[in-house]
């Protein structure tokens, strides 16, 4: 859709109220947001419309998060892991080329840090959150440490990326400076901002979120590479001899990022993309699961196993589905171009999401739902890695290596998160 049919558009799918509220404002702002609007996806376009057959093949048609990802056309088989043991076997000759890989600059690093700490009580980026008791010692601090022993035993810094959002953008890049980049090289950190989508009603109208803006939400925890090459961004890697890419969240503050013994593994394996696992501590455990869709590596997430599946055991007894993800993968560049990013399915998602009404009279008010009322279309990082030929799956110590901090109290929390942190021999 382009700028001169876009009111068109609106009258012609039921938002005549829409097109002539657009066609009152002042010059500046109808123009701004008949700009956003001629920017949207062709897929929610078609979703708008009642899309076609072949149109809604290509967009998930989920209800909610918990179906937002369709696998019944597709054959879903276990996947094994190199495990902690064989790992260990190897772990010399596994860091030795890693680390030669990292001094040579191959590996560049990606961030996923968009999120706010609100369900941690902290109205500022996640990664800002004191996870310290008696000092401070931030999200972002424990990562940047934990990145900056590999940069010693290399002997050099390697490109880290964060991805904000338009929210928290500003007071990352800010903290950043305050701290000083916590002793890490200012010129390796850049920090870019995700792409988003705009929010949809459940019956497929636009929403403003002001009286000069549409709502928008971002584009999911796949969109990174839509983003990283809108930005510009997958050029300038290249430009540096980037050939691989490690991209982790912010979330767990045990993460390990340029692992060389997990970078080294996938390179000796001649494979094209790696994921670090842990084993699930429950059939139930809310992670997905490494296994394969039609031979093809997959996640399937953890709302995705029958009760049959969650349970299915190995031979050994383990589970056949027991290597739950971290969200810590090894992408090799060049192929991630090649899957063309833009062509990852979206998946529309329904959620409560605030918005602003408008009346007959062209009028505004604020409604904050209590329950979902608006659809979010997402990408997910599963379907990058379906794209992928193959996939290391690697075996990690979850008490070593899974701290996530998604809750206040309770399960993956800052008390639980601190308590792993107390026993791998951090003071806080």
């Amino acid at each position: 859709m382009n700028s001169d049919n876009v009111l068109d558009f609106l009258r012609e799918n039921g938002q005549e109220a829409l097109a002539w509220y657009i066609e009152t404002r002042e010059p500046e702002v109808r123009s701004s947001l008949i700009d956003a609007l001629a920017g949207t996806d062709q897929r929610i376009l078609d979703h708008i419309r009642g899309a076609s057959e072949a149109a809604s093949d290509k967009l998930s048609g989920s209800s909610d998060a918990s179906d937002a990802s369709d696998t019944s056309d597709g054959r879903i088989a276990p996947l094994g892991a190199l495990t902690l043991t064989a790992i260990e076997a190897q772990k010399e000759a596994f860091a030795h080329t890693g680390i030669e890989a990292i001094r040579e600059g191959k590996l560049a690093l990606l961030l996923l840090a968009g999120g706010q700490g609100t369900r941690l009580g902290h109205d500022s980026p996640k990664g800002c959150f004191n996870m310290g008791l008696t000092k401070e010692l931030y999200i972002f601090e424990l990562l940047i440490e934990h990145l900056k022993e590999v940069v010693r035993e290399a002997g050099s810094y390697i490109h880290l990326y964060v991805m904000t959002s338009v929210e928290n953008n500003s007071a990352t890049s800010q903290f950043f400076k305050d701290k000083n980049y916590f002793g890490y090289s200012p010129e390796h950190i850049h920090f870019f901002i995700q792409e988003q989508n705009p929010v949809l009603s459940l019956d497929g109208h636009f929403l403003l979120s002001s009286s000069e803006q549409l709502c928008y939400s971002p584009n999911g925890n796949g969109g990174w590479a839509l983003s990283l090459e809108k930005a510009g961004l997958i050029e300038e890697m290249k430009g540096f001899g980037v050939e691989w890419i490690n991209v982790f969240s912010v979330d767990n503050v045990l993460q390990r990022m340029a692992d060389p013994v997990f970078f080294g593994a996938i390179l000796t394996q001649g494979l094209t993309s790696g994921a670090k696992v842990v084993m699930k501590n429950a059939p139930d455990e809310k992670v997905g699961a490494m296994c394969t869709l039609d031979g093809k590596p997959y996640i399937i997430e953890y709302y995705e196993l029958s009760e049959e599946m969650s349970r299915q055991t190995n031979e050994d007894g383990s589970l056949a589905y027991g290597y739950g993800v971290i969200l810590n993968y090894i992408f090799r560049l060049d192929k991630l171009i090649a899957s063309n990013a833009k062509a990852m399915p979206l998946h529309a998602v329904k959620k409560a999401v605030p918005y602003m009404e408008l009346d007959e009279s062209g009028g505004l008010k604020s409604v904050v739902p209590d329950s979902p009322n608006a659809i979010k279309f997402e990408t997910l990082a599963l379907d990058l890695v379906h794209e992928m030929d193959d996939c290391l799956v690697f075996e990690v110590d979850r008490e070593k290596e899974f701290a996530p901090v998604k809750n206040k109290t309770g399960i993956d929390s800052v008390d639980t998160a601190r308590e792993l942190l107390k026993k791998n021999g951090y003071a806080l």
